[in-house]
């Protein structure tokens, strides 16, 4: 097994290799653990499915594009800001798309009827997407830390602790399904909560 150290880089190290755009192994990693952050923020906007893996799509493009040029210590003050921020735009783009969808029919029904595209697309910046950004930026960190820890240990052990821990089934009852000792329940709980709690501290580390 993988030194549990390097289970999930710290952003800084990862962002670093991220220059390189034929790293493919650290651009999934970036995928894989940012993408659902990026469309559960889009779907919690009001935008639908399509809408929202277009938004993960178009920011990954960005992310990739601004690479080259990006600065880990200066950039929008924080990793964090900086990918909301990009979201955020993509986000808006979508609702844009939408409006012109909504005109172009009305047009085709009534060219006289015409609302301006300004007044209904929501803006993403005043409703509400920063603090669901923050809610989901925390409990992504969590999901990532526990899907890195799972690809590495053992799928009986981290079975256990699914069981016990995250689905709060009885120890016996553990036990006696997966037949494994009493003592093998307990040691995944403790083992594989002490992995994720590393992987996800290792995460917040300098928090960008």
């Amino acid at each position: 097994m993988k030194d549990e150290d390097e289970l999930i880089p710290t952003r800084a190290s990862l962002l670093s290799r991220l220059k390189d755009w034929q790293d493919e192994a650290s651009w999934k990693v970036f995928f894989d653990t940012y993408w659902k952050l990026i469309y559960n923020a889009a779907i919690k906007a009001g935008l639908t499915d399509a809408e929202a893996q277009d938004v993960v799509q178009e920011t990954v493009i960005a992310v990739f594009k601004s690479m080259p040029e990006f600065q880990y210590k200066t950039v929008c003050g924080s990793f964090k800001s900086w990918l909301l921020k990009l979201t955020s735009w993509r986000i808006g783009d979508q609702f844009r798309n939408r409006q012109r969808h909504v005109q172009l029919a009305r047009r085709s029904e009534d060219s006289t009827a015409g609302t301006a595209t300004a007044d209904e697309i929501p803006d993403p910046a005043c409703s509400g997407l920063e603090a669901i950004w923050n809610e989901e930026w925390e409990q992504n960190l969590v999901n990532a830390a526990a899907d890195r820890v799972k690809r590495a240990v053992d799928p009986q052990l981290y079975q256990i602790f699914d069981l016990y821990a995250l689905k709060s089934w009885p120890a016996l009852k553990v036990a006696s399904t997966l037949r494994v000792n009493l003592g093998r329940v307990y040691l995944a709980k403790h083992r594989i909560g002490k992995m994720i709690k590393k992987e996800l501290k290792s995460l917040q580390a300098k928090p960008i």
